[in-house]
This record gives C-alpha cells, structure tokens and sequence, in this order.
C-alpha cells in the first residue's frame, strides 16, 4: 500500500477555473456556478476552491450569507469523483467555516439529500445536527443537452461555530 499526501489549499473559485471543473457538474451547472461567481464580487457569497499544488481545483463549493440571517449557508458542494474519501470533503467544509467565521457569524447550515448517506455522515462527523426536512429541486442537464427537473428531498443541517 501506498500512501499519498496531498498538499491543499482554499481560495476564491474563479472563472478561469471553470474550465478544469468538468467533474463537477454539466455546462449547464457550471453556468450557474459562473453567475454565483457574480454573486461573490458583490459579497452574497463566498465560492472557494480547493486545490492541490498545481492549483488546479480538485473540490468547490459555496456559502451563501442572503438565505438567512446571521447564517452562512453551505451548498454546491463537490469533490473530484477520483478523490473523494480522501479527507478533501472535510478541508472544504472546514476552509467554508473559517469564511463564515471570517464574517464574525457563529452558525453555518447545510442541506444534504437523504439520498446521499455518505454525505451526510462526513457532516454529522463535523458536528452538523439534523433539525428539519425541505425538498429541494433545481434543473438538470440530460446527456441531449436539454434540463429536467430534478427533485428531491433534504435534510437541513446545522451546526454552531466555535
């Protein structure tokens, strides 16, 4: 067995970065990560990206500070396909939690689909608790190119910042 360390870092996500990001989602997403990138010039939102020593982003997500009050929201979270497990999930939430911080606020929530276990273990491992349910939907790009809508179910997560 071998081991292999990877050196990350967290940094704002850019434009230029979108075109390394394929493993994250359709150019239908990536499009509407493009207009979040907009958002984050205005302050609504911080998107960071998680990079190893090539500076090549190998996780992103975003946290959001305009759904609620006081609360940095934690969404579009994603890791490299090749990479996950790897402790990456972890180094985002916890580069997310020192943005929010960085903000002088003290609670960040998350929602996570109930079809996603894996996830929502790595959270309750952070210290996220479950307290509501919401569904969710967004739209979805098809292999044609052409969006459906994708529903789902989520459970709402949160946790106090130290």
């Amino acid at each position: 067995m071998i081991d292999v360390v990877l050196k990350l870092s967290a940094r704002d996500l850019t434009h230029a970065d979108l075109a390394s990001c394929g493993w994250a989602g359709s150019d239908h997403h990536l499009a509407r990560v493009a207009e979040q990138l907009d958002r984050s010039r205005r302050g609504e939102v911080d998107y960071l990206a998680i990079c190893t020593a090539t500076d090549i982003p190998v996780a992103k997500g975003g946290v959001d500070y305009q759904v609620k009050e006081g609360v940095g929201t934690l969404w579009q979270l994603a890791v490299h396909p090749a990479l996950q497990s790897c402790g990456i999930g972890t180094f985002l939430v916890e580069a997310a939690e020192a943005r929010i911080r960085s903000r002088g606020l003290r609670l960040a929530e998350l929602g996570v689909e109930e079809r996603n276990p894996r996830a929502r273990a790595l959270y309750e491992r952070l210290g996220y608790i479950a307290y509501d349910r919401q569904p969710d939907s967004w739209d979805e790009q098809r292999p044609d190119g052409s969006l459906r809508r994708y529903e789902t179910m989520c459970t709402l997560m949160r946790k106090e910042l130290a």
